[in-house]
């Protein structure tokens, strides 16, 4: 769960007791305060405590026992390992800072997997930005980002000029939206032949693909970011606590 840009409140929340605990203010073991504590300091709903604490639960900073309450665990030895998820990474990263070409962007027939991830009827339309990202002065790797129509009109997706906001952010703020988490997928293919000319790679080396499937907090599909990755270029590492 991502906790960049200018987060909701409960975020916010989750940002300010990790720093409490990192301070030694929360030491290891001891008691956090309860929810309706934090409610009265911070001025915020139980909905936001509550959101907050799970987080904090998931990442391994606090334990719950149940007829005790909830206690401080310390900064988990995973807590600085960067999560180096594609999805994300391009989803909150502006494309100023991905330097590339603009391919397509416009509104085309959405491919099935794109359309069943979606919730859109085959065969139908959907609006696609599709980037070539350069790195090193290097072709890198492809960048589809798909939405439902309705959900790019309005926004400056449709421009060839880079995005000075992530994805994420631009399409929240225009069309008031909140992508709330992502279901990524991620497999292995060999690259057709307009793939292979755009990213200059031997015919015979194959291709990650990575979907990343946006949802609201209602679990409908927003967005649908799809990138397509050379396998002898890049490497995909993930770190995760054993409970």
């Amino acid at each position: 769960m991502s906790l960049e840009s200018v987060p909701p409140k409960y975020a916010q929340l989750v940002q300010t007791l990790q720093r409490r605990i990192e301070a030694g203010h929360y030491p290891p073991g001891s008691l956090l305060p309860s929810e309706n504590q934090l409610i009265q300091e911070f001025g915020v709903s139980r909905p936001t405590v509550v959101a907050a604490l799970r987080v904090l639960r998931e990442q391994g900073w606090i334990e719950s026992q149940q007829g005790k309450g909830r206690f401080v665990r310390g900064r988990p030895a995973l807590a600085s390992v960067e999560q180096a998820r594609p999805g994300h990474a391009y989803l909150t990263t502006p494309e100023t800072g991905l330097p590339g070409e603009l391919l397509e962007a416009g509104a085309v027939a959405v491919p099935n997997r794109v359309a069943a991830l979606l919730d859109l009827p085959p065969k139908s339309k959907a609006f696609l930005r599709r980037r070539l990202v350069s790195r090193g002065d290097e072709p890198s790797e492809i960048v589809s980002l798909w939405l439902p129509l309705d959900l790019s009109e309005g926004t400056d997706l449709t421009s060839a000029q880079p995005l000075a906001q992530g994805a994420r952010d631009h399409v929240q703020a225009r069309k008031g939206v909140r992508f709330d988490h992502v279901v990524e997928q991620i497999t292995a293919r060999m690259p057709s032949t307009e793939e292979v000319k755009q990213l200059g790679m031997p015919k015979n080396t194959p291709v990650l693909d990575v979907y990343a499937a946006v949802r609201d907090p209602g679990g409908r599909p927003l967005a649908v970011l799809a990138v397509v990755l050379p396998a002898d270029r890049h490497e995909l590492e993930d770190a995760y606590p054993l409970s």
